[in-house]
């Protein structure tokens, strides 16, 4: 497993091990308290401040739960290497922009398509979404136990030809204008104008590209599931964050990483995040308590 893949699992069990202990009260009160205020009576809390304190923990829940999701969903996935093939031949800034922007705007909308399922009781989406993340858990162990271990190795050429397929088509299309431009006498291409055409062309791919690779992916489902039940502000927040990770990563080293990453071994502990996320949701509840409180 590549060192950066290894750091970034490392930070996330870390933060998650972190939110954990605060939502157990693992972490104890170092607040000196005078003598003398000893036999004052201890301050009861309200019940504004256990909704706060119960509002930060299901922000937190769904925003770790996304970051986590998202990063063993997308390494190795397709999206992750057109973004890998596509910074090799342009401008990585440009396709960096461009796939982040169609993965942004592709969680938003998944996130809002699980909002609005909130108009159903939330007992029937908090445990039909515990279902589905131990169905596509158990899912992908089933696929890692059965996937060959050159897997992500086939899925990169696969995808570095269907890239340089639509180049050879885009270099017809563009020879024919430049014969057509010379035909009518049209000679004169500014570098401003030609650089903002390539610009635009390289950004417009690589988004059209990873929204239609990302449709219907196992990352744009578990995003639903999950705000469907979480808050989606934190949802959203959480997925485009560990997009940005796993885009930049591509758009970096993404050879190397395809190289060296495992994706029999990524999609295996993916399913075993997903596993842990639906255990820690049966385990938080569904909320109901917090509602009848009020």
């Amino acid at each position: 497993m590549c060192p950066q893949l290894i750091v970034v699992l490392s930070l996330f069990t870390a933060a998650y091990a972190y939110v954990a202990d605060q939502l157990q009260g693992a972490v104890p009160n170092l607040d000196f308290r005078p003598s003398e205020d000893i036999f004052k009576p201890a301050a009861t809390t309200t019940p504004g401040a256990d909704l706060t304190a119960e509002s930060n923990t299901e922000f937190w829940h769904g925003f770790l739960g996304a970051i986590s999701v998202i990063i063993v969903s997308e390494l190795g996935d397709k999206t992750f290497f057109i973004a890998a093939i596509l910074a090799m031949r342009h401008s990585r800034l440009v396709v960096f922009g461009g796939a982040i922007s169609a993965l942004a705007i592709m969680t938003v909308l998944s996130a809002a398509l699980g909002f609005a399922t909130t108009v159903i009781p939330r007992v029937y989406t908090h445990y039909l979404s515990i279902a589905l993340f131990v169905f596509f858990g158990i899912r992908m162990i089933r696929e890692a136990y059965f996937m060959p271990r050159d897997e992500g190795h086939e899925e990169y050429e696969e995808v570095q030809k269907s890239l340089s397929k639509r180049e050879v088509d885009d270099s017809a299309a563009q020879a024919r204008d430049s014969m057509v431009n010379m035909e009518a006498g049209v000679t004169t291409v500014t570098f401003g104008r030609r650089l903002r055409l390539f610009l635009s062309k390289i950004f417009f791919q690589a988004l059209t590209l990873t929204f239609v690779a990302e449709w219907g992916d196992r990352s744009q489902i578990a995003t639903i599931i999950l705000a469907a039940r979480e808050d989606p502000v934190a949802v959203s927040l959480g997925a485009i964050l560990g997009h940005s990770l796993c885009t930049l990563l591509a758009v970096i080293g993404g050879r190397l990483v395809a190289q060296w990453i495992s994706v029999r071994t990524v999609t295996f502990i993916g399913g075993i995040v997903f596993l842990i996320f639906a255990v820690s949701s049966l385990y938080l509840g569904s909320g109901e308590k917090s509602l009848r409180s009020l």
